[in-house]
């Protein structure tokens, strides 16, 4: 009889933690809105040299200088505040590769939401630390 559960581990092969992997992407997101919510992006650990962001309604943003200019140039107020939420992660079977679904909040200084949405990123893993080479994000906000 065969099973869709019946796969065995392969002798060696790696076991892969999702939950830990999610909390070292939920970090990641963590450290990111904290740079940002600075209001001075000098380093954005986040992101590979070589990451494209997509971003509605530009062309996608390539290399980690072109969406660090893009970020610098957007933040409307020291005062608003981004924050991540990571939903869930998808990781190859190696745990080098993981998709990461999440919710983004942009607050004002009284608190209220300003922008909200959804973003999908792609992590590699590079020297034993996921960096984002790929995301993109959509407000869930009326258009004005």
């Amino acid at each position: 009889m065969i099973s869709c559960n019946s796969k065995k581990e392969e002798s060696g092969a790696a076991v892969i933690d999702k939950e830990q992997i999610k909390k070292e992407i939920q970090a990641k997101e963590d450290a990111f809105a904290e740079v940002y919510n600075t209001g001075v992006l000098k380093d954005i650990g986040y992101y590979a040299d070589d990451a494209i962001s997509f971003f509605p309604n530009r062309p996608p943003l390539i290399g980690k200088d072109a969406i660090k200019a893009f970020f610098t140039s957007s933040i409307a107020s020291k005062s608003d505040i981004i924050s991540f939420n990571t939903k869930d992660v998808f990781v190859s079977s190696d745990g080098n590769l993981v998709v990461e679904t999440g919710y983004y909040k942009v607050v004002d200084s009284t608190n209220t939401a300003i922008n909200t949405g959804n973003y999908m990123s792609l992590f590699e893993k590079r020297d034993g630390k996921y960096v984002c080479i790929r995301d993109m994000s959509s407000s869930d906000m009326p258009v004005q």
